[in-house]
């Protein structure tokens, strides 16, 4: 009855400190804790279901790159993969089709009689896509670990870094422009080699590898920038107690590099390995203009997109476009699951468990 007379929680505290001691104090001030403790719950409560209410605006947000990514590449993909089993093109100025015929388009993409079949337009991209990632992918990882060593004390990180990355901002097109320039019969290289030797002009675009070699250069000088910089990324990631420890270990540099730094890089650099390899099957800008969209010598730097836009912008026919497309979506895909395969699945542990068995 006298706790329910007094409301003043001072008061009550100094009465019950003064009737039964110290012990009655602690008690009572662990009650009103847990009271403000509980009251102070119910706006947790409210503030939760204000949530719920804001929860519309996220997909307000949302809604436009929905509606692009459905208009401008969900419907698109699904009409490439309508149009692959149609004969589909324009003749003169009549269009024939759409007109269903089955696995036909996929049949003449395999034609071994023509020069331009899939698998040696394959093999033409993947041989200048390996040409130019070998190196940079070797540079970059060099570049990578000399710019994160604190213990390297390199100078001027910042003024390299830039330099590194430039090339990247160059567009292809302006790129393989200069490159063609500089190369050419007529160019600077030429020039030089003829006043040098006294002989004749090399003409580097009539030999397959040494055109096949200008396009591998290009690539690696404007990717490995970019490669680089999410390399560094990844390795800055790396807790340096983790070194600190494999140094006081004994353990030498390369090891660190091998045992310690590349296992834990390693989902960065299947990203890059990945993200590389798409990118190089759908190599077009860089051999298109190098080569005039001839890819000479005879066809051997044709890559898979240049055939792609040969089907789409000079004949026209959007069915043997669409059986490409889809191929090439299918080799992109087995490549990357393969390279996933290989670089990112832990098979160590698969190994270890079956070991265990």
């Amino acid at each position: 009855m006298l706790m329910g007379r007094i409301t003043d929680v001072s008061a009550l505290l100094t009465y019950l400190t003064a009737q039964d001691g110290e012990y009655t104090e602690i008690f009572i001030r662990s009650v009103f804790m847990a009271q403000a403790a509980n009251a102070g719950s119910a706006p947790v409560k409210a503030r939760k279901g204000q949530i719920g209410k804001y929860k519309k605006w996220g997909y307000i947000f949302m809604l436009p790159f929905t509606l692009v990514f459905l208009v401008f590449q969900a419907w698109p993909l699904i009409q490439t993969f309508y149009y692959s089993v149609f004969k589909y093109f324009k003749s003169g100025l009549s269009w024939v089709g759409p007109e269903f015929v089955g696995f036909d388009n996929f049949v003449a993409i395999f034609d071994m009689s023509k020069g331009s079949n899939i698998l040696v337009l394959t093999w033409n991209t993947l041989i200048m896509w390996v040409l130019g990632f070998v190196p940079q992918i070797i540079i970059s990882l060099l570049f990578a670990y000399w710019f994160t060593n604190v213990r390297l004390r390199l100078r001027c990180l910042g003024f390299f870094k830039t330099v590194m990355y430039m090339p990247n901002l160059i567009m292809a097109s302006a790129f393989a422009m200069l490159i063609f320039s500089i190369f050419s019969d007529i160019g600077p290289i030429n020039e030089l080699i003829k006043h040098t030797t006294g002989g004749e002009a090399f003409r580097f675009l009539s030999y397959t590898g040494s055109t096949m070699g200008l396009v591998a250069f290009m690539n690696f000088i404007m990717w490995f920038g970019n490669t680089t910089i999410l390399l560094m990324a990844a390795m800055m990631g790396i807790n340096e107690s983790v070194i600190e420890a494999a140094e006081i270990d004994g353990a030498s540099s390369s090891q660190i590099f091998w045992k310690i730094t590349l296992p834990l890089i390693r989902p960065i650099l299947v990203y890059v390995m990945i993200t590389s390899l798409i990118g190089g099957l759908q190599m077009f800008d860089v051999p298109q203009i190098l080569t005039n969209g001839q890819g000479s010598p005879n066809n051997t730097t044709k890559t898979l997109i240049m055939y792609l836009n040969e089907q789409i912008g000079t004949s026209k026919n959007y069915g043997m476009a669409g059986a490409l497309s889809v191929i090439i979506f299918i080799i992109c895909a087995a490549l990357s699951l393969v390279v996933y395969y290989f670089f990112a699945a832990d098979r160590s542990n698969k190994k270890s468990k079956k070991g265990g068995k």
